[in-house]
């Protein structure tokens, strides 16, 4: 009688959700019908947009720019040799390859051949993705190498030997999940995966830490560290100091804030810090933090150092490393032999600089000579040398790789991006917009230099603002050359939400406070027809993931403003979000929907349920990948099945792979990109 009694009971639940929601049945992200409703719907979008007299050129001009064998490869320096991951028309699924520092110096260097991923996938039979190769410090001989199917978050983990190409035998495996593995030494690692019932958090990373000695069974491997179900995840760590490891346990207590231990002598140690804090460095003996929030006699995202020994002792004395202003933001702390790199962004433009010890705790502060209108970025930084490796670009400038003198600071060009479209043409500036609230929110424009200001030019105004996430200047060959030389204008926003000003920036868009996000970027839309820049007939949004979230909010709010919108892998069913994957995770972004006074103020955004009935949309453009295990696709899927409903004309293409980036391979990339474009062309020309 009970489970009679239970039965009906689900039974009713199960119906009352899919009277309020008559797509549900969209969220069986595989089953047959959801996957016949997914094809019709490709089908019918991608006739339309391929069938664009533009669509051919442009796939061939986005994949030629992929393909190009003269872009920048990027690489790693790992005990004396150079590694890149490269994709080209030949490696599909792509090649793990090393250099040496002379041949990496060359234009055109010989490189070693590590991993083929095309050989692997074909011998193997499986769609392999590369999602990383983390090797054990400062030997890397021993790595742990990540494969995705289909460009999933889900890993296959495995050892691989670098000095003899292939997979260790019997070496540490992890079969797909959301794992969390990383080196305590070179024959034990830490290890988060799904162990079974209860081991996963309810976002679905691991709870669960383990110390795991090779040789022996992963069911053996003993628990260090377990976190409750509603943390986000927890993991382990070993961070080096020389020749002195510190072997750390993380816990997630949510996206913003997380517990730390130390692990020494089978002892967890909690240190005595603020939970938003970041730990940004380990450096001859010093921790250095930055906050996220005042804390003692600091100020919020002040970076603080102290010994780490005393640390641990909890007798820690901070001292004050830098702070930031109102328009100087500090984005990254990068440790050579002899300095301290610190990257600060003043109104959405980097500065580098070089720090070194002087007396009584000061330090000697000088600039790095780099443009200041773009972006810049560090790596390749070593404890053990001075020199380090710098990229710079903008939005007109490719990218111009860097080796800078650590004594000299000067930069010497190692190599160089070559252009795929005029440049000169065009000119990039900064506007401001005046957010309703009276916050000037910064922009940037990339447009042609004959720019005629009587509001009929198509534009693209992108955004994200969440997440603390900045979108700074870059260089983007594909857009130079299928949207800026079709006469389109190119708007980057700098909504808050975003990292652009810091933590502050970023925690006043945050939960009940997100419409601010969406009232910034309505400024900015109000700001361009107001400058005769383009009108709504002409202005089109685009935005990914949190950013689809921002345009789906954006057109449900404000149709009249947009002509196109481009919403690519976004979170559009508010008040599911939490139940969908890794969505619970972003409560810390967007609040509880489950509580009902945090229900409240979602509700007013929510794009799923503030569509109406005979309101005139503009039509959207919806991609997002059935291999998505991080958004789920049913926020798209949806949203699409809704909006048909209400006799509603729109776009839906759906990669049966490629995770949550959309896509595989560089083919799959320049298809959803040259389609974007197509649709764009169609929409505002």
């Amino acid at each position: 009688m009970l489970r009679t009694a239970l039965i009906a009971s689900s039974l009713i639940i199960t119906n009352t959700f899919a009277t309020e929601d008559p797509f549900l049945w969209l969220e069986e992200v595989e089953s047959k019908q959801a996957l016949d409703w997914v094809k019709k719907q490709n089908d019918e979008s991608l006739t339309h947009l391929k069938s664009q007299k533009s669509y051919q050129a442009t796939f061939d001009n986005t994949l030629a720019i992929l393909n190009d064998k003269e872009r920048i490869p990027y690489a790693a320096e790992r005990a004396g040799y150079y590694y890149n991951f490269w994709r080209d028309e030949t490696h599909v699924r792509g090649v793990y390859r090393r250099t040496t520092f002379a041949e990496y110096q060359k234009d055109s260097p010989k490189w070693e051949t590590v991993l083929n991923l095309d050989e692997l996938a074909e011998q193997e039979n499986e769609n392999w993705v590369y999602k990383g190769m983390n090797c054990h410090y400062p030997r890397y001989q021993r790595c742990l190498l990540s494969l995705s199917r289909g460009g999933a978050d889900a890993t296959v983990v495995r050892e691989f030997d670098i000095s003899t190409k292939s997979f260790v035998k019997d070496g540490f495996s992890l079969p797909e999940a959301k794992s969390s593995i990383s080196w305590y030494d070179e024959n034990t690692v830490f290890v988060g995966t799904n162990f079974g019932e209860g081991s996963m958090t309810d976002s679905g990373y691991p709870g669960v830490v383990k110390l795991w000695k090779r040789g022996t069974k992963l069911e053996s491997a003993k628990t260090v560290f377990t976190a409750s179900k509603s943390s986000v995840s927890a993991g382990g760590y070993t961070a080096y100091d020389g020749d002195k490891t510190h072997h750390l346990i993380y816990d997630g207590t949510s996206f913003y804030t997380r517990d730390m231990y130390v692990l020494a002598k089978d002892k967890l140690v909690k240190l005595n810090l603020p939970n938003d804090a970041s730990v940004v460095g380990l450096n001859n003996d010093k921790v250095f933090v930055q906050l996220k929030s005042p804390w003692k006699k600091f100020v919020q995202a002040e970076v603080i150092y102290t010994d780490v020994n005393s640390l641990i002792a909890d007798k820690a004395e901070f001292i004050s490393f830098i702070k930031p202003t109102e328009r100087v933001s500090i984005e990254s702390l990068r440790f050579t032999k002899s300095a301290i790199l610190v990257t600060v962004m003043e109104d959405v433009k980097n500065k580098l600089y070089h720090y070194t010890p002087a007396k009584n705790d000061e330090w000697k502060i000088e600039q790095v000579d780099f443009p200041t209108t773009g972006s810049i970025s560090v790596f390749n930084t070593d404890p053990d040398k001075d020199d380090f490796f710098v990229n710079y670009t903008d939005f007109l400038t490719p990218s111009s790789l860097y080796l800078v003198d650590g004594k000299s600071l000067s930069p010497k060009v190692i190599k160089s991006a070559k252009s795929h479209f005029d440049a000169s043409k065009y000119e990039s500036k900064q506007h401001f917009a005046t957010s309703k609230d009276g916050t000037k929110v910064p922009y940037f424009i990339v447009h042609s230099k004959n720019l005629k200001l009587d509001g009929k030019n198509p534009t693209l105004l992108y955004g994200y603002g969440g997440f603390e996430v900045s979108m700074q200047p870059y260089y983007s060959a594909s857009l130079g050359k299928n949207w800026l030389a079709n006469d389109g204008v190119y708007v980057l926003s700098n909504i808050r939400g975003g990292g652009e000003y810091g933590p502050s920036w970023h925690q006043s868009a945050q939960k009940e406070n997100r419409h601010k996000a969406f009232e910034d970027f309505e400024a900015i839309a109000e700001d361009l027809i107001a400058r005769k820049i383009t009108s709504p007939k002409h202005l089109g949004i685009q935005g990914g993931s949190n950013g689809g979230l921002l345009v789906g909010a954006a057109f449900t709010r404000r149709p009249d403003l947009y002509n196109a919108v481009i919403c690519q892998v976004p979170l559009l069913d508010m008040k599911r979000f939490n139940k969908l994957l890794a969505g619970a995770s972003w409560m810390g972004e967007y609040g509880n929907p489950d509580v009902a006074s945090e229900w409240n103020y979602i509700k007013t955004y929510s794009p799923y349920h503030n569509l109406k009935k005979e309101t005139d949309y503009p039509k959207v453009f919806f991609t997002t990948s059935t291999r998505d295990d991080r958004v789920h696709p049913a926020h798209a899927r949806k949203m699409v099945a809704k909006m048909q409903g209400m006799g509603l004309e729109v776009l839906y293409f759906e990669n049966m792979e490629g995770g949550h980036a959309g896509a595989a391979n560089n083919e799959q990339s320049a298809m959803v990109s040259s389609l974007s474009y197509v649709y764009l062309m169609e929409r505002l020309k």
